[in-house]
C-alpha cells in the first residue's frame, strides 16, 4: 500500500451538516449527500468515520450518503475501535460487527485504534487488540490496519517499532501545533517519517480554528494572498510536507468541499516566504489564550452533568478574540444541556481529552465568566 499515490483530500464524517444546532441533532442525509457528490466529482474518494462520531450517527450516515450510493470499489472507507467502549477482548468482534451493520461496507479498506495515547495504550495491549487486528485483517474484513495518535512522540517510536503489523499512523499535523510541547506535531512527524510510516493527517486545520482567527491576524495572510482562503494556507502546509498522503478535513458545508478541492487539486507548495508568515501568525496566535478544543467531542460521551463542553470552550474563545461582545453570552444562554456551573469534576473529560486539555479547570473558568453574567 502507498498512501501518498491515494488522492490526497480525505473526507472527515466528524463534522456533518446537521438539522438542528444541539449535539445529538440528527444528521442532514440530503445536504450530506449533496458534499459527498462534490467531493467525488473532485476526483477524491476517502471517508473517515468512528464509533462515536455524531454521538454515533456518522457511522450510520457513511451507509446512507456513501455506501448505498456508490460502487464499493469506487471509494475507501475507514473507522475506528473505540477503546473506551471495552471492557474485554469480545467486545472488539462485537463492536466490529456494529460497525459493519452501521455501514453496510462488507469490509473496511482503512481500520485503526482509535485515539492511542500513552494514558490507554496498556488498555489496548490488555484486550490484544493489535492481534485482534491482524487477525481482522487475515480474514479479509480490514484491508490496511493502522491507529489514529493523539500520544507522545516517544510513544510514537515505540508503537511503530513494536508492532510492524500497524501499516498506517494518523496523526495530527498544522502548524500551529508543530511546536505545541503538548501535541507536538513536528516532533510525531520527524518520528514517522523515520520509520517511514505512511502517514495520515488529521486536525489540519485544528477543527476549523485555523480557519477563523482575528482580522488581525487573518490580515497577515490576505496580505500575501488575498486570493485564497484562511483555511487553504493550513491545508497547504500540511500538503507540502514530504510524505504526508492523505489529509482529513471534517467538511460540513459546499464552501469547504470546493475549497478544499481547489486548494489541493492544483497544490502550489508551500514556499519559505509563506511559512515565515505561518510564523508570524503563530506568534500571533499564542497572544491570545484561547482553548485548542476542536470540537472532537469525546469529552460529552459519558458526562454526568449532559455538558456541552465545545459549546461552551467556543463562546469562551469568542469573548477573548473579540473582546466585550454580548453574543458569547447569548450563545452560552441558549444551550442545551447543562451548565458550566454544573459540572461535578468527576475527571472523564480531563482524562480522554485528545489535545490533553484541562477540561475541569477551563470548565471551572467560564462558569465564571457566564454562570455569573448569563443571559437568556
Amino acid at each position: 500500500m502507498n498512501i501518498n499515490n491515494m488522492p490526497k483530500l480525505g473526507f472527515g464524517l466528524m463534522r456533518l451538516p446537521t438539522i438542528g444546532d444541539a449535539p445529538d441533532s440528527p444528521i442532514n442525509i440530503p445536504q450530506a449527500c449533496k458534499l459527498v457528490d462534490a467531493y467525488m466529482e473532485g476526483g477524491y474518494n476517502y471517508f473517515d468515520t468512528a464509533y462515536g462520531y455524531h454521538e454515533g450517527q456518522s457511522e450510520g450516515a457513511a451507509k446512507e450518503i456513501v455506501v448505498k450510493r456508490y460502487p464499493r470499489d469506487s471509494f475507501y472507507l475507514a473507522t475506528k475501535l473505540p477503546i473506551w467502549n471495552l471492557q474485554s477482548r469480545d467486545d472488539c468482534d462485537k463492536i466490529f460487527n456494529i460497525q459493519l451493520e452501521r455501514t453496510g461496507a462488507g469490509y473496511f479498506d482503512f481500520y485503526m485504534l482509535h485515539s492511542v495515547e500513552d494514558s490507554n495504550y496498556g488498555a489496548y495491549l490488555k484486550y490484544d487488540c493489535f492481534e485482534w487486528g491482524r487477525q481482522k485483517k487475515a480474514e479479509g474484513k480490514i484491508r490496511h490496519f493502522g491507529f489514529s495518535f493523539h500520544g507522545s512522540p516517544e510513544l510514537l517510536d515505540k508503537l511503530l517499532t513494536e508492532h510492524p503489523e500497524l501499516e498506517f499512523a494518523q496523526i495530527q499535523l498544522n502548524y500551529a501545533d508543530w511546536n505545541n510541547p503538548v501535541v507536538q506535531s513536528g516532533g510525531l512527524y520527524e518520528v514517522a517519517r523515520r520509520h517511514n510510516a505512511a502517514i495520515i493527517a488529521m486536525e489540519p486545520v485544528k477543527g476549523g480554528m485555523l480557519a477563523n482567527t482575528t482580522p488581525e491576524i487573518e490580515r497577515l495572510m490576505t496580505a500575501a494572498h488575498p486570493d485564497r482562503s484562511i483555511a487553504s494556507w493550513a491545508m497547504r502546509f500540511v500538503a507540502s510536507l514530504e510524505g504526508v498522503g492523505i489529509i482529513l478535513s471534517g467538511m460540513s458545508n459546499m464552501e469547504q468541499v470546493l475549497d478544499n478541492i481547489n486548494t489541493l487539486k492544483g497544490l502550489e507548495p508551500m514556499i519559505d516566504d509563506e511559512r515565515d508568515i505561518l510564523d508570524k501568525v503563530v506568534e500571533a496566535m499564542a497572544t491570545i489564550p484561547t482553548i485548542g478544543c476542536t470540537d472532537c467531542r469525546y469529552c460529552c460521551k459519558g458526562c454526568p452533568a449532559d455538558i456541552a463542553i465545545p459549546e461552551i470552550f467556543k463562546a469562551v474563545n469568542t469573548l477573548r478574540m473579540y473582546g466585550k461582545d454580548m453574543r458569547p453570552h447569548f450563545f452560552y444562554g441558549g444551550l442545551n444541556g447543562g451548565r458550566a456551573k454544573d459540572c461535578i469534576k468527576c475527571g472523564k473529560c480531563d482524562d480522554i481529552c485528545p489535545q490533553h486539555l484541562k477540561v475541569m479547570e477551563l470548565i471551572e473558568e467560564a462558569s465564571g465568566i457566564f454562570d455569573t453574567a448569563a443571559v437568556g
